[in-house]
C-alpha cells in the first residue's frame, strides 16, 4: 500500500481519497452512499419504467426525461465502484487504467447531462411558442437525432481527455483528492507541463457548459416573451409551471458546477472536507433528485407512480 509521503510511487496507481483526515467516519459515509445510490437507481429506474409502459407518456417531453434519466445513472454508475471501494471496502487504490477509464465516462455523462438540458430548454420552448405543432415538430425521429448529437458531442470533446493524460508522466504524489478520478485533480499530480491539458480542459468547459448554458438562456428569453405576451394570467402560470421542473434540473446541475469551480479556484485554503463535500455534491446531487422533481412536480408522472405503486387510481 502507498503513502501519501513515498517519494516515489507507482506510476500504474493513484490512490483515492474518503473524507480528509476522518477515516473514522467512511463507515457513516458508507451508509450515505448507499441509500443515495439506491434512491438514484430506484428513482430514475421508476421514471423509466412509467414512461415505457404508459402510451400516454409517449410524448416529447418524456423521451428527453427519459435520456435525462439514463444520463443519471449512467452518471452514478461511474463514479459507483470507487465511492464504494473507498468507504465500503477501505480500498483506496485504483490502476492507472481504470482511473482514466472512469475519468472519461464521468466528463462524458456529465457533458451529456448538460446537453440533454439544452434540449429540453429547446422543448419547452417548441411547446409555448408553438404548441399546435409541438409533436409533429419534435417527433420520435427528429429526438433521437438529437440524443445522437448530444453523445457525439460528448465524445468528440472528452475523448482527447485520455490521451493527454496518459502522456503525462507522475512522478511525484499519486494521491487524488477524490473518491473518484477527475482530469483536473490527476493532471495537478504531473510533474511535467499541463499546458495543453488546461487548454484543453478551459476549451472543453466553454464549448460545452458555457455554451449550453447561453444557449439556455437564450431560449428562456424567447420564452419569457412568448408567456408575458399570453392575455390570460391562468395560462401565463400554467405555461410557467410546465418549465418549473427544468428549471430545477438545470438549478441543480449548474450552481454546484459553479460552486466547484469556485472552490478549486479560490479556496485553496479552506478545509479539504469542504472540497470533498463540494465535489460529491456535484456528482451525487442531480441524479438523486431530478427524479423527485419530475414526479412531484409533473402531475402524469405522479398519478402512474401512485397507481402502480399505491394500486389505486387517483382523480385528476
Amino acid at each position: 500500500m502507498f503513502t501519501p509521503n513515498d517519494s516515489h510511487v507507482n506510476h500504474h496507481s493513484f490512490l483515492l481519497t474518503g473524507i480528509p483526515g476522518m477515516p473514522e467516519k467512511n463507515p457513516w459515509m458508507a451508509f450515505s452512499l448507499g441509500i443515495l445510490y439506491t434512491l438514484t437507481l430506484l428513482g430514475n429506474g421508476t421514471i423509466l419504467s412509467i414512461i415505457k409502459i404508459d402510451n400516454s407518456l409517449h410524448e416529447p417531453m418524456y423521451y428527453f426525461l427519459s435520456i435525462l434519466a439514463l444520463t443519471d445513472v449512467g452518471l452514478s454508475v461511474s463514479t459507483l465502484p470507487t465511492m464504494l471501494s473507498i468507504f465500503w471496502f477501505n480500498a483506496p487504490e485504483i490502476p492507472f487504467d481504470n482511473c482514466i477509464t472512469q475519468m472519461f465516462f464521468i466528463h462524458l455523462f456529465g457533458i451529456m447531462e448538460s446537453g440533454v438540458l439544452v434540449s429540453m430548454a429547446f422543448d419547452r420552448f417548441v411547446a409555448i411558442r408553438d404548441p399546435l405543432r409541438y409533436t409533429s415538430i419534435l417527433t420520435s425521429g427528429v429526438i433521437g437525432k438529437i440524443g445522437v448529437a448530444v453523445l457525439a458531442r460528448a465524445v468528440c470533446v472528452v475523448l482527447p481527455v485520455p490521451f493527454l493524460i496518459k502522456r503525462l508522466p507522475f512522478c511525484r504524489s499519486n494521491v487524488l483528492s477524490h473518491s473518484y478520478c477527475l482530469h483536473q485533480d490527476a493532471m495537478r499530480l504531473a510533474c511535467a507541463s499541463t499546458r495543453v491539458n488546461i487548454l484543453y480542459g478551459l476549451f472543453g468547459a466553454i464549448f460545452t457548459l458555457g455554451l449550453d448554458v447561453l444557449i439556455i438562456l437564450f431560449s428562456y428569453v424567447l420564452i419569457l416573451k412568448t408567456v408575458l405576451g399570453i392575455a390570460s394570467w391562468a395560462e401565463r402560470l400554467k405555461a410557467f409551471n410546465t418549465c418549473f421542473s427544468h428549471i430545477c434540473a438545470l438549478l441543480l446541475l449548474y450552481i454546484p458546477f459553479i460552486g466547484v469551480t469556485m472552490v478549486h479556484r479560490f479556496g485553496k485554503h479552506l478545509s479539504p472536507i469542504i472540497h470533498t463535500v463540494m465535489a460529491n455534491v456535484y456528482l451525487l446531487l442531480p441524479p438523486v433528485l431530478n427524479p423527485i422533481i419530475y414526479s412531484i412536480k409533473t402531475k402524469q408522472i405522479r398519478k402512474r407512480i401512485v397507481q402502480v405503486f399505491f394500486r389505486r387510481k387517483v382523480r385528476t
